[in-house]
């Protein structure tokens, strides 16, 4: 198979993978605090070993031992990231909605485990258990809140709460250094990557809007202009597998053919 076919093969699985990211973006856009996905291509280069040898060693021969280096670029995905930047709040006048405004996140316990979130539509469940919309506990000054029914819940910008006018602790908040070192879990819910120090500490900048909810990230029109780039570059990429196999089989077929 000629090396144009190996390229177009990865470009379009490339592109692939590109198309899920944008569909699952968009599918996302109503999500509460949703954080979209980001996606780099970069050419990749395929060397051989005299490549490296680099230097035409004149005091030896007059003449270069190997052949110009010859690269073939294969498209490769480069990265893959979140993009973590500060979604619009909107306003929904209850209590128990509380959007974000700046770098950090709200600590849940999952299990025997703690993630992070900046879905902030809390509510409470069958137990009095400020609970995320999956039933997760919201932690509050490291465990779980329980609201008595009926109740007056206030949180200052500073996350600290107060229920009935009677201090009740403060929101569990907390950002990260490195949010490259941060992972998506599923349900709205991150956690650090194994093995990575993500750099947790106190977040000083961040301001808790109560009576809000942080909207999506992601701009429609520009994921729409991305999928239309994406399909014409699979297309693209395509074509050029089509015209390779046509080139393969007149090689085969007419040059290959014996005269009489």
């Amino acid at each position: 198979m000629r090396n144009s076919t190996y390229s177009a093969v990865f470009g379009a699985l490339s592109n692939e993978m590109r198309m899920s990211t944008i569909a699952n973006n968009l599918a996302n856009v109503n999500t509460t605090a949703y954080k979209k996905d980001q996606m780099a291509f970069h050419d990749t280069f395929t060397r051989f070993a005299h490549d490296s040898l680099v230097d035409s060693k004149s005091f030896i021969r007059d003449k270069e031992l190997f052949p110009k280096a010859n690269i073939m670029a294969k498209v490769r995905l480069s990265d893959q990231q979140l993009d973590f930047t500060q979604g619009g709040l909107e306003k929904t006048g209850n209590q128990l909605d509380f959007g974000l405004a700046g770098e950090g996140f709200f600590k849940v316990q999952a299990g025997d485990e703690t993630l992070y979130t900046r879905a902030g539509n809390f509510l409470v469940d069958s137990e009095g258990t400020l609970v995320t919309q999956d039933g997760n506990p919201v932690l509050v000054d490291g465990g779980p809140k329980v609201i008595p029914p009926g109740a007056k819940v206030f949180v200052d910008p500073g996350g600290n709460m107060s229920i009935n006018g009677e201090t009740a602790g403060a929101l569990d908040l907390v950002t990260f250094t490195d949010l490259a070192a941060i992972e998506r879990v599923g349900s709205n819910l991150y956690r650090t990557k194994e093995g990575v120090n993500a750099g947790e500490q106190v977040p000083t900048d961040l301001i808790v809007q109560q009576g809000f909810t942080e909207k999506s990230n992601i701009d429609v029109v520009t994921e729409m202009v991305h999928m239309i780039e994406t399909q014409r570059s699979f297309t693209m990429y395509s074509k050029m597998i089509q015209t390779a196999d046509e080139m393969d089989k007149k090689l085969i077929t007419q040059v290959g053919r014996p005269t009489i």
